[in-house]
């Protein structure tokens, strides 16, 4: 029996060369390249197909309107045309795999047939709404569409229908709760809400821990785009982000386009079997972590940790810092107030990295602050800091990183 790896590599090359027979901007992304579609036969061989961003995929659109010849010729039908940010104009037809994925990570969640589920994302022009929809058909649940807004409706139905599962922002999901208290109703008594997914934003420890210990919920929080898809979900222990079954996820350098090793930072480059609307090797312009080692968890698939965008970060020494590495290692220490790094070169060969620190409260021992506020900005950005430097104050709206190098 073939292993996953093996069946992946067997179903990207199977894709590839359909996509290119009838794809002409995969086409011609191949030619232009000097590639050959028969020259891609497992994950690894990818790294020789370039990365095209979303940027660029937005000038493509502009220049040959309305899908830059990236529609799969071969498609059937077309059931929907979706409008996401940028704009880029999407269309759909049986995305057999990305409903596929996403009804594995929905049934990860704890999604199954059975359950009644709140949907909260929006079916209006982009297709997170419908994916998230398809995805909870998948598992075996019916679905309540409600999309957002009508706060005190959605309390209503979720009584009323017994909803169990719930999709969606996490912040909607706390709107919804903190509704039904101002109602006078114990959530944790008369709802029957149990698990969820959420995704579209951040969701930070505070509405976790929240959300588990106040009201017994379990929770799931996927990663997923617009174009894309589910791309990866976290677990119990909370060491970064699985890959989801059934996409290719690479963590790449943004200059290169190679795979970045464990523990460095680099853009999630994705690669979905999408028919209709084959892009492969697209750049999401989002920067992670590449972890490899094993999860406590158990799961032995590739992870991630999200870190912002490409275009905020700076390259130190070979590895990129983000502003958000910053503000996280910042979060572990109370007494700081607020950061920021510096980039300077001196002597035209190496990076110099200072750490400026404003306190919000005196310490006692500021050099000992200052070495394990440098200690936890290393295992987060894999860049050692020079220097620590405490000052009176940092301006509110100052940039979290600055670089100063001049490249003479």
């Amino acid at each position: 029996m073939p292993t996953k790896t093996t069946a992946l590599d067997r179903e990207l090359a199977r894709f590839v060369k359909s996509v290119y027979a009838a794809t002409p901007a995969v086409k011609k992304i191949f030619n232009d390249a000097k590639i050959k579609p028969a020259g891609i036969k497992r994950v690894a061989d990818l790294e020789r197909v370039p990365v095209t961003t979303k940027d660029q995929l937005v000038e493509l659109q502009k220049a040959s309107p309305p899908f830059a010849g990236f529609l799969n010729t071969k498609a059937k039908k077309l059931k929907h045309v979706f409008l996401s940010p940028g704009p880029l104009y999407e269309p759909h037809g049986a995305e057999k795999a990305l409903v596929k994925t996403a009804g594995q990570v929905f049934k990860i969640a704890g999604f199954k047939r059975g359950d009644i589920a709140l949907n909260t994302l929006s079916y209006h022009l982009v297709p997170a709404g419908l994916l998230l929809d398809a995805g909870l058909q998948a598992a075996g649940a019916t679905v309540m569409p409600s999309g957002i807004g009508n706060t005190e409706l959605q309390v209503k139905m979720m009584l009323d229908l017994k909803i169990n599962g719930y999709a969606g922002a996490p912040s909607f999901l706390m709107t919804i709760i903190r509704k039904a208290e101002e109602m006078g109703l114990d959530f944790k008594k008369q709802f029957a809400l149990t698990h969820t997914l959420f995704t579209a934003e951040p969701y930070p420890p505070s509405l976790r821990t929240e959300f588990h210990g106040k009201y017994g919920l379990k929770t799931l929080n996927a990663y997923a785009t617009a174009e894309l898809g589910f791309l990866a979900y976290d677990c119990d222990a909370q060491q970064g982000l699985h890959f989801a079954e059934g996409v290719v996820v690479q963590v790449c350098d943004p200059a290169t386009g190679l795979h970045v090793k464990s523990g460095e930072a680099g853009q999630v480059v994705v690669t979905t079997f999408n028919e209709t609307y084959p892009t492969i090797r697209l750049g999401t312009g989002d920067l992670a972590v590449y972890i490899d080692a094993p999860c406590a968890c158990g799961r032995k698939s590739p992870r991630l940790m999200l870190v912002g965008r490409v275009g905020d970060a700076v390259k130190v020494r070979g590895m990129f810092v983000h502003p958000n590495q910053l503000k996280a290692a910042m979060a572990k220490f109370p007494a700081i107030a607020r950061v920021q790094g510096i980039i300077t070169r001196p002597d035209n060969v190496r990076d110099q990295f200072k750490v400026k620190v404003e306190l919000a409260q005196s310490v006692s021992e500021p050099e000992d602050l200052g070495k394990k506020f440098a200690d936890a900005v290393r295992e987060l950005c894999r860049v050692g800091v020079d220097q620590v430097e405490f000052v009176p104050s940092i301006a509110a709206d100052a940039k979290t990183i600055v670089d100063e190098r001049e490249w003479k």
